[in-house]
């Protein structure tokens, strides 16, 4: 994991789940700015994917259980899509605020892969 990547990440699944929850208080069901922000949110946890395959081959090893860190991973990827599904199929409110508790679960989630990588020991 590279540092300053997690942070940006964290910063940006923060703001697309504010951002999320100001568009259900209003009423708002999913619109195009909610639905491009989960997918930056999800194209960051791909960027991640390919960050967390190359890093060891860099010397950047996780300090914690690699296995815990990529299934952590691979369910934060899986996500996203999952509430951009249901907001497509479910048009309300609540599917607004079904993406913003996916995208701050996300931040959440990254947070605990940053935590394993750099300072979990195994």
């Amino acid at each position: 994991m590279i540092e300053w990547f997690t942070w940006a990440q964290v910063a940006v699944a923060l703001l697309v789940g504010l951002a999320c929850v100001g568009f259900a208080i209003a009423g708002r069901g999913p619109n195009d700015y909610t639905l491009a922000g989960l997918a930056l949110v999800e194209l960051l946890l791909v960027a991640q994917i390919v960050v967390a395959i190359a890093a060891p081959a860099f010397g950047n090893v996780p300090a914690g259980s690699g296995l815990e860190f990529w299934m952590y991973l691979v369910t934060a990827a899986i996500i996203p899509p999952a509430a951009a599904v249901w907001a497509l199929v479910e048009r309300s409110r609540w599917s607004t605020l079904v993406m913003a508790t996916a995208a701050l679960a996300i931040a959440v989630m990254v947070w605990r892969m940053h935590t394993i990588w750099f300072f979990q020991v195994a």
